[in-house]
């Protein structure tokens, strides 16, 4: 892979295939430094969110792995309260990202960090914790050119559907290139902060990205049951809000599948 614009925002490992570039990543981190990136377009045994399975033929997807230590100006590591912003940070830059290569299209986040277009899934994101837990990496998965026939759920869509006119090294090189110099941008500006959600912006270009506010959904939570109701906000946690449709009491919500109902 031709890569000149994201190989001059970080170090990166091109693979002309991979089980998985989280798992690719998470082998070389403990000699590699911040902001190091695996990418393929082959990714034989990739995983998204709850552990569902990601597979795309060679070529049609973008998979990118990035590796995050985060630190506060002085050194320290940040209070991993704050850490639940990251993946949002990162979602809203693939968004912008995405809408780069889709002039006629907007793209939005759906919580915590999915992008759709047009209502329609066109790339998730996975966050995973280091094995010592000072740091994580974020693995991307950008449907580019998959054709309606290949898709893996009726709610999910590629760029070349919605009109991306590059192809080839150039659509993977534009949309690795937009996402790491944006997210680079936000988390840059959120660590200078200590975290501070409100003073970086991060929390007011989340609710700008996200389209999950005001939707009906429903959640489905880690241990078991589910949430119907309205999105109403994201707190200073990252949690998405809901107000339950049965009695009206706001839960926030920091892990879950959220499905918006409207789209089903």
């Amino acid at each position: 892979m031709h890569l000149p614009l994201s190989s001059a925002l970080a170090s990166i490992h091109r693979l002309a295939s991979a089980p998985s570039t989280n798992d690719e990543l998470l082998a070389r981190a403990a000699t590699s430094a911040e902001f190091t990136v695996v990418v393929t377009t082959d990714q034989t045994a990739g995983r998204g969110r709850l552990g569902r399975e990601w597979v795309a033929p060679p070529g049609q997807c973008l998979a990118a792995s990035v590796l995050l230590r985060p630190r506060m100006p002085a050194g320290e590591t940040l209070g991993f309260d704050h850490w639940g912003w990251i993946p949002l940070i990162a979602g809203v830059a693939m968004s912008r990202a995405v809408a780069a290569v889709l002039p006629a299209r907007a793209a939005s986040l759906k919580w915590p960090n999915d992008v759709l277009v047009r209502g329609r899934k066109v790339c998730g994101i996975l966050g995973e914790l280091l094995p010592a837990g000072d740091g994580l990496v974020l693995g991307a998965g950008v449907n580019l050119t998959t054709p309606a026939d290949g898709l893996p759920t009726p709610t999910s869509t590629s760029l070349a559907l919605e009109g991306a006119t590059l192809e080839g090294d150039e659509l993977v090189d534009a949309v690795l290139s937009g996402w790491l110099d944006g997210f680079r941008g936000l988390y840059t500006e959120f660590l200078r902060l200590g975290g501070d959600e409100e003073g970086s912006g991060v929390r007011a270009v989340a609710l700008e990205a996200c389209s999950t506010i005001g939707q009906e959904v429903r959640v489905s939570l880690p241990g078991g049951g589910e949430l119907v109701g309205i999105a109403i906000d994201i707190d200073r946690a990252g949690r998405i809000c809901v107000q339950s449709e049965t009695d009206g009491r706001i839960q926030a919500v920091a892990a879950g599948d959220v499905t918006h109902l409207r789209y089903e």
